[in-house]
């Protein structure tokens, strides 16, 4: 059986050596691997699989494009609101509110990881970058915070919100792509929900013991 699905990825299992030796070989930017990934996955499923037919792929790219369209979309309007936000001086009077409320580092992580899931369960994660790094990063600097350690966080929250019921993202993606009842989605991800819940804490708080 392993070998049956080994045999069935044998074209998958080489976008990784291909996108990460590129990258880490000097061939091609990190920009450009996004690129070379789409460009691999097109050749393998029109000339290879054949799930796709050359007539197919003009309404392909229009419907990719209407997708990339509503990206650029929400992206526009997150710098924007971001450059008000900036321009209102939010994330010093939100350090300062914080630092009034919030004495240790401990208590903000535990608040940043409960904000992070919540976001991460309701914005999709252009949106969430874009919004929220300028807010927490000079409250996270205040704390001590690595940049590192704190874009580490903000990821593995976000991750874990597309999977947190009853919005989470991913959840209607599997539902839609394996037919299922989403209510049942909701149920066989509960187990890798408290997973991924145990490893964000461990993320989160293990680092300190480093740099305490």
């Amino acid at each position: 059986e392993a070998w049956a699905a080994l045999k069935a990825a044998r074209w998958e299992l080489p976008l990784p050596v291909v996108v990460l030796g590129g990258i880490y070989g000097g061939w091609f930017a990190v920009s450009e691997a996004a690129a070379m990934t789409a460009l691999y996955v097109l050749l393998v499923e029109v000339f290879l699989y054949r799930e796709i037919t050359l007539r197919a792929l003009p309404r392909i790219m229009r419907e990719s494009m209407i997708v990339v369209g509503g990206i650029l979309l929400i992206l526009g309007v997150s710098l924007a609101f971001t450059n008000y936000l900036v321009d209102a001086e939010v994330p010093v009077k939100l350090f300062e509110w914080t630092r009034a409320h919030i004495d240790d580092r401990i208590t903000f992580l535990a608040l940043l990881n409960v904000v992070l899931l919540i976001l991460g369960a309701f914005l999709d994660i252009f949106s969430a970058l874009v919004i929220m790094v300028p807010l927490l990063l000079p409250v996270a600097l205040g704390y001590g915070i690595s940049p590192i350690h704190l874009g580490i966080i903000f990821l593995a929250n976000m991750q874990l919100g597309y999977l947190t019921p009853p919005v989470g993202l991913n959840l209607f993606i599997a539902s839609y792509r394996f037919q299922r009842p989403v209510e049942e989605v909701y149920r066989a991800t509960l187990p890798f929900l408290l997973v991924l819940l145990v490893a964000v804490l461990l993320i989160t708080y293990l680092p300190l013991l480093w740099y305490a």
